[in-house]
């Protein structure tokens, strides 16, 4: 697995797919995931450190694991499969590592929230660079 960050997010409301960057935080490849409005909107506002007066979905879902005695502990890209790519949430529950498949954009507005890492995996790049040779 190769740790990755956030390096960009592309909004553009009139269109409904936004895009959000990742980079190696090691390296120099990058891996672009186009997502929703709203998931953008909401990585951004964790990034801008922002609230709101009312929780949003990835509050809730942060303050329902803290609730059941777990912590996120990174997000795992896992996969590109026909142009879909694939997450896996990580929690820490009990002293035991807990998994969840999620959406890359969910767990990323959720990563960022927490502040928990983020990490990809080879496979993902090497999907991504035959694509592009394709």
């Amino acid at each position: 697995m190769i740790e990755v960050e956030l390096t960009r997010i592309v909004i553009n409301e009139t269109i409904p797919e936004q895009l959000i960057i990742l980079k190696e935080k090691a390296g120099v490849r990058m891996l672009p995931i186009v997502i929703g409005i709203l998931e953008a909107r909401a990585i951004q506002m964790y990034v801008d450190e922002q609230s709101t007066p009312r929780p949003l979905t990835h509050d809730l879902l942060a303050g329902v694991i803290k609730a059941l005695g777990a912590r996120p502990r990174r997000l795992e890209i896992v996969d590109l499969d026909q142009g879909t790519y694939y997450g896996r949430l990580i929690l820490s529950h009990a002293g035991r590592r807990v998994e969840c498949d999620c959406r890359p954009s969910d767990g990323i507005a959720l990563a960022i929230l927490e502040k928990a890492p983020i990490f990809l995996s080879e496979t993902v790049f090497e999907k991504l660079e035959e694509q592009e040779e394709e």
